[in-house]
């Protein structure tokens, strides 16, 4: 709890994946996914409730050996790849809230799929969003300048174009405004922002700049990212 307000945590962790084959119990660093949300969770002290919302009873019993009790099972309809990210947070929400008998002031999203968060991460997500006012606070990560929406190409018949016309007028990056991307180590939301503006950005919201590395895991090549990096800070990792 913090500042009078309870926070309910929602792990969605669902059975399907299309890149990797059951990817929420996939162990990196000697862990399951799942698993390491869930140790992660003990550790923030704002947190007075943590759930996983699935479909699949092996994803439920490895949460609830660390603490995600899995209340429901998630319906069908909410497990496709047609499923929003709303939609899905929304049940959860509604669900605990009539199970419980009271309301959840602050919800925070956990995905699985960023195995390098740290407690750290998710209090600084909660408080900025208690002490700034905001109706979110997603966690972003810098764009490397490579990839940058200016210097972005596509392809026609093999005629290539910028894919932003004014990318045309860029000769140095230093001429590029600074962009980010969304590392999913942390949403955080008010209930007003989910049930009342029915939003996960809602009218004012926070960004987390994370500077430390992030990998959001869609490819084994994201693993073998995200296991490079975790072995490197435990001093392990090939020179």
């Amino acid at each position: 709890m913090i500042e009078g307000r309870s926070v309910l945590a929602i792990v969605p962790a669902r059975a399907g994946s299309k890149g990797i084959a059951r990817k929420n119990l996939r162990a990196i660093g000697g862990r399951p996914l799942v698993a390491r949300v869930g140790d992660v969770v003990r550790s923030v002290s704002e947190i007075d409730r943590a759930i996983v919302s699935t479909d699949d009873i092996e994803i439920a019993k490895m949460a609830a050996t660390v603490g995600l009790e899995a209340p429901f099972v998630r319906p069908a309809t909410l497990s496709s790849d047609a499923a929003t990210s709303l939609d899905v947070i929304v049940h959860a929400l509604e669900f605990v809230e009539a199970l419980d008998g009271h309301d959840y002031g602050i919800v925070v999203l956990l995905e699985p799929t960023s195995p390098l968060r740290t407690a750290e991460h998710v209090s600084a997500a909660i408080r900025m969003l208690i002490e700034r006012d905001f109706d979110s606070v997603w966690t972003l990560s810098l764009t490397d300048s490579k990839a940058h929406p200016l210097k972005q190409l596509i392809v026609t018949d093999g005629v290539l174009e910028f894919y932003d016309p004014k990318g045309r007028m860029i000769t140095a990056r230093q001429q590029l405004k600074p962009v980010y991307h969304r590392n999913g180590v942390a949403y955080v939301f008010t209930r007003d922002c989910l049930l009342g503006q029915r939003s996960i950005i809602g009218r004012k919201a926070g960004a987390l700049v994370i500077d430390d590395e992030q990998i959001s895991i869609d490819t084994e090549r994201d693993i073998d990212c995200a296991e490079w990096i975790m072995s490197r800070r435990s001093g392990k990792a090939p020179a």
